[in-house]
Protein backbone atom coordinates (compact mmCIF):
# COMPACT_ATOMS: atom_id res chain seq x y z
CA UNK A 1 0.00 0.00 0.00
CA UNK A 2 1.21 3.33 -0.83
CA UNK A 3 1.99 5.89 1.62
CA UNK A 4 1.29 9.51 1.41
CA UNK A 5 3.00 12.54 3.25
CA UNK A 6 0.72 16.19 3.44
CA UNK A 7 2.17 18.87 1.40
CA UNK A 8 5.15 20.79 3.22
CA UNK A 9 5.56 18.00 5.85
CA UNK A 10 9.19 16.46 6.11
CA UNK A 11 10.17 13.50 8.15
CA UNK A 12 12.66 14.84 10.38
CA UNK A 13 16.46 12.74 10.73
CA UNK A 14 17.38 10.29 12.81
CA UNK A 15 20.04 12.77 14.09
CA UNK A 16 17.69 15.81 14.29
CA UNK A 17 15.28 13.75 16.71
CA UNK A 18 18.58 12.78 18.76
CA UNK A 19 19.50 16.04 19.00
CA UNK A 20 16.35 17.83 20.35
CA UNK A 21 16.25 15.17 22.90
CA UNK A 22 20.04 15.86 23.92
CA UNK A 23 18.78 19.36 24.47
CA UNK A 24 15.91 18.83 26.79
CA UNK A 25 17.88 16.42 28.85
CA UNK A 26 21.07 19.22 29.26
CA UNK A 27 18.28 21.90 30.31
CA UNK A 28 16.81 19.29 33.23
CA UNK A 29 20.49 18.42 34.13
CA UNK A 30 21.52 22.39 33.94
CA UNK A 31 18.35 22.50 36.43
CA UNK A 32 19.26 20.30 38.77
CA UNK A 33 23.32 20.87 38.56
CA UNK A 34 22.10 24.50 39.60
CA UNK A 35 19.74 23.81 42.33
CA UNK A 36 22.35 21.18 43.89
CA UNK A 37 24.80 23.93 43.45
CA UNK A 38 22.92 26.18 45.54
CA UNK A 39 22.11 23.58 48.10
CA UNK A 40 25.59 22.99 48.55
CA UNK A 41 26.83 26.76 48.40
CA UNK A 42 23.97 27.34 51.30
CA UNK A 43 25.45 24.61 53.36
CA UNK A 44 29.25 26.02 53.02
CA UNK A 45 27.98 29.06 54.01
CA UNK A 46 26.49 27.57 57.04
CA UNK A 47 29.37 25.96 58.15
CA UNK A 48 31.58 28.82 57.22
CA UNK A 49 29.64 30.53 59.88
CA UNK A 50 29.55 27.90 62.38
CA UNK A 51 33.47 27.62 61.76
CA UNK A 52 33.65 31.49 62.49
CA UNK A 53 31.63 31.05 65.39
CA UNK A 54 33.57 28.42 67.27
CA UNK A 55 36.90 29.96 66.24
CA UNK A 56 35.65 33.42 67.75
CA UNK A 57 34.40 31.88 71.08
CA UNK A 58 36.49 28.70 71.42
CA UNK A 59 37.62 30.14 74.51
CA UNK A 60 34.54 30.25 75.93
CA UNK A 61 33.76 27.04 75.23
CA UNK A 62 36.57 25.64 76.52
CA UNK A 63 36.29 27.11 79.49
CA UNK A 64 32.69 26.20 79.75
CA UNK A 65 33.66 22.53 79.55
CA UNK A 66 36.92 22.63 81.60
CA UNK A 67 34.44 24.30 84.30
CA UNK A 68 31.91 21.30 84.16
CA UNK A 69 35.10 19.52 84.40
CA UNK A 70 36.49 20.64 87.34
CA UNK A 71 32.74 20.98 89.76
CA UNK A 72 32.39 17.38 88.52
CA UNK A 73 36.33 16.25 90.11
CA UNK A 74 35.67 18.56 92.75
CA UNK A 75 32.27 17.11 94.11
CA UNK A 76 33.82 13.53 93.62
CA UNK A 77 36.86 14.90 95.97
CA UNK A 78 35.24 16.67 98.28
CA UNK A 79 33.09 13.15 98.94
CA UNK A 80 36.19 11.39 99.06
CA UNK A 81 38.59 13.52 100.85
CA UNK A 82 36.62 15.89 102.80
CA UNK A 83 33.07 15.04 103.62
CA UNK A 84 33.95 11.45 104.60
CA UNK A 85 36.88 12.28 106.66
CA UNK A 86 34.59 15.03 108.47
CA UNK A 87 31.70 12.63 108.78
CA UNK A 88 34.25 9.70 111.06
CA UNK A 89 35.70 13.09 112.85
CA UNK A 90 32.36 13.79 113.88
CA UNK A 91 31.57 10.37 115.23
CA UNK A 92 34.60 10.02 117.18
CA UNK A 93 33.66 13.63 118.57
CA UNK A 94 30.11 12.69 119.66
CA UNK A 95 31.22 9.02 120.79
CA UNK A 96 31.86 10.73 125.03
CA UNK A 97 28.69 13.07 124.76
CA UNK A 98 26.45 9.87 124.14
CA UNK A 99 27.92 7.85 126.63
CA UNK A 100 26.93 10.54 129.04
CA UNK A 101 23.49 10.95 127.61
CA UNK A 102 22.71 7.40 127.82
CA UNK A 103 23.72 7.63 131.53
CA UNK A 104 21.90 10.44 131.88
CA UNK A 105 18.30 8.78 130.66
CA UNK A 106 19.10 6.44 132.93
CA UNK A 107 18.51 8.67 135.54
CA UNK A 108 22.65 8.92 137.26
CA UNK A 109 23.32 12.11 137.76
CA UNK A 110 21.03 13.45 135.20
CA UNK A 111 21.02 16.98 135.00
CA UNK A 112 24.96 17.11 135.44
CA UNK A 113 25.39 14.31 132.82
CA UNK A 114 23.00 15.88 130.33
CA UNK A 115 24.70 19.28 130.63
CA UNK A 116 28.16 16.53 130.03
CA UNK A 117 26.69 15.37 127.17
CA UNK A 118 25.82 19.26 125.82
CA UNK A 119 28.53 21.01 126.03
CA UNK A 120 31.41 18.23 126.21
CA UNK A 121 33.76 16.47 128.22
CA UNK A 122 37.72 14.79 128.24
CA UNK A 123 38.64 16.48 125.80
CA UNK A 124 35.91 16.02 123.15
CA UNK A 125 33.22 18.37 121.75
CA UNK A 126 29.44 17.86 123.17
CA UNK A 127 26.75 17.98 120.97
CA UNK A 128 26.26 21.81 120.73
CA UNK A 129 29.83 22.12 119.61
CA UNK A 130 29.29 19.16 117.01
CA UNK A 131 25.96 20.53 115.57
CA UNK A 132 27.73 23.67 114.74
CA UNK A 133 30.91 22.49 113.73
CA UNK A 134 30.04 19.18 111.70
CA UNK A 135 26.47 20.91 110.59
CA UNK A 136 25.98 19.16 107.29
CA UNK A 137 27.05 15.93 108.48
CA UNK A 138 24.74 12.64 109.55
CA UNK A 139 26.52 13.24 112.78
CA UNK A 140 26.25 16.93 112.72
CA UNK A 141 22.36 16.06 112.22
CA UNK A 142 22.17 13.71 114.79
CA UNK A 143 23.63 15.80 117.32
CA UNK A 144 21.01 18.08 117.31
CA UNK A 145 18.47 15.60 118.04
CA UNK A 146 20.71 14.56 121.09
CA UNK A 147 21.04 18.32 121.90
CA UNK A 148 17.49 18.94 121.74
CA UNK A 149 16.34 16.60 123.86
CA UNK A 150 19.09 16.69 126.28
CA UNK A 151 18.06 20.84 126.68
CA UNK A 152 14.53 19.74 126.94
CA UNK A 153 14.98 17.89 129.66
CA UNK A 154 17.15 20.63 131.93
CA UNK A 155 14.55 23.05 131.43
CA UNK A 156 16.05 25.09 128.04
CA UNK A 157 12.92 24.84 126.59
CA UNK A 158 13.73 27.48 123.56
CA UNK A 159 17.04 25.90 122.79
CA UNK A 160 15.04 22.31 122.73
CA UNK A 161 12.70 23.78 119.83
CA UNK A 162 15.82 25.22 117.97
CA UNK A 163 17.75 21.91 117.60
CA UNK A 164 15.13 19.75 117.31
CA UNK A 165 13.41 21.67 114.71
CA UNK A 166 16.87 22.08 112.46
CA UNK A 167 16.92 18.12 113.23
CA UNK A 168 15.96 15.81 109.83
CA UNK A 169 15.02 12.25 110.04
CA UNK A 170 14.60 9.66 107.02
CA UNK A 171 13.63 7.53 110.44
CA UNK A 172 10.02 7.90 110.55
CA UNK A 173 9.57 6.81 114.03
CA UNK A 174 12.54 9.24 115.43
CA UNK A 175 11.33 12.03 113.04
CA UNK A 176 7.71 11.70 115.17
CA UNK A 177 9.69 11.85 118.77
CA UNK A 178 11.37 14.90 117.55
CA UNK A 179 8.05 16.75 116.51
CA UNK A 180 6.32 15.89 119.33
CA UNK A 181 8.94 16.70 121.86
CA UNK A 182 8.84 20.31 120.10
CA UNK A 183 5.30 19.71 121.45
CA UNK A 184 6.51 19.29 124.76
CA UNK A 185 9.04 21.95 125.03
CA UNK A 186 5.90 24.42 123.96
CA UNK A 187 3.77 22.85 126.85
CA UNK A 188 6.15 23.82 129.24
CA UNK A 189 6.35 27.34 128.20
CA UNK A 190 2.50 26.56 128.62
CA UNK A 191 1.76 27.65 124.95
CA UNK A 192 -0.46 25.10 124.93
CA UNK A 193 -1.34 26.16 121.38
CA UNK A 194 1.74 25.94 119.54
CA UNK A 195 2.21 22.43 121.63
CA UNK A 196 -1.35 20.85 120.53
CA UNK A 197 -0.42 21.89 117.01
CA UNK A 198 3.04 19.72 117.01
CA UNK A 199 1.25 16.96 118.77
CA UNK A 200 -0.93 16.36 115.85
CA UNK A 201 1.95 16.63 113.52
CA UNK A 202 4.10 14.08 115.17
CA UNK A 203 0.87 11.91 115.64
CA UNK A 204 0.09 12.22 111.99
CA UNK A 205 3.46 11.97 110.14
CA UNK A 206 3.83 8.50 110.85
CA UNK A 207 0.68 6.07 111.59
CA UNK A 208 2.14 3.39 113.87
CA UNK A 209 0.99 1.68 117.92
CA UNK A 210 3.98 3.35 119.32
CA UNK A 211 4.21 7.57 118.26
CA UNK A 212 0.53 8.02 117.61
CA UNK A 213 -1.45 6.78 120.37
CA UNK A 214 1.10 8.95 122.38
CA UNK A 215 1.03 11.66 120.79
CA UNK A 216 -3.28 11.40 120.18
CA UNK A 217 -3.73 11.25 123.88
CA UNK A 218 -1.08 14.14 124.15
CA UNK A 219 -3.33 16.32 121.72
CA UNK A 220 -6.62 15.39 123.24
CA UNK A 221 -5.65 16.30 126.67
CA UNK A 222 -4.10 19.65 125.42
CA UNK A 223 -7.39 20.30 123.28
CA UNK A 224 -8.93 19.52 126.48
CA UNK A 225 -7.13 22.01 128.32
CA UNK A 226 -8.06 24.44 125.76
CA UNK A 227 -11.71 23.68 125.90
CA UNK A 228 -11.43 22.14 122.76
CA UNK A 229 -13.93 19.40 123.23
CA UNK A 230 -14.71 18.39 120.06
CA UNK A 231 -11.06 18.14 119.09
CA UNK A 232 -10.70 16.59 122.20
CA UNK A 233 -13.01 14.15 121.66
CA UNK A 234 -11.72 13.08 117.67
CA UNK A 235 -8.58 12.70 119.00
CA UNK A 236 -9.35 10.54 122.01
CA UNK A 237 -11.62 8.50 119.80
CA UNK A 238 -9.21 7.96 117.17
CA UNK A 239 -6.95 5.90 119.62
CA UNK A 240 -10.08 3.97 120.90
CA UNK A 241 -11.18 2.68 117.69
CA UNK A 242 -7.74 2.43 115.46
CA UNK A 243 -5.02 1.55 118.63
CA UNK A 244 -7.33 -0.03 121.53
CA UNK A 245 -4.47 -2.86 122.14
CA UNK A 246 -2.09 0.25 123.22
CA UNK A 247 -1.29 1.58 126.66
CA UNK A 248 -3.01 5.13 125.84
CA UNK A 249 -6.29 3.62 124.76
CA UNK A 250 -6.70 2.57 128.80
CA UNK A 251 -7.74 6.02 129.56
CA UNK A 252 -9.53 7.10 127.03
CA UNK A 253 -12.92 6.52 128.02
CA UNK A 254 -12.24 8.88 131.09
CA UNK A 255 -11.25 11.64 129.09
CA UNK A 256 -14.07 11.45 126.56
CA UNK A 257 -16.49 11.54 129.40
CA UNK A 258 -14.83 15.22 130.49
CA UNK A 259 -15.00 16.27 127.04
CA UNK A 260 -18.64 15.75 126.31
Amino acid sequence: MATYNKRGYKTPKEKEVKDVVTEEQQVIIDEKDSTTAGVFSKLDETASRTEDWVAKNQKIIIGLVAGIAVATIGYLAYQKFIEAPKQNEAASEMFVAQQNFEKATNGVASDSLYKLALNGSEGKFGFVKIADEYSGTDAGNLANYYAGIASLNIGKYDDAIKYLGEFKSKEAIVGALAIGAIGDAYSQKNQQKEALDYYVKAAESNKNDFTTPRFLLKAGKTALALGQKEDAIKYLTDIKENYDATPEAASVDVLIGLAQ
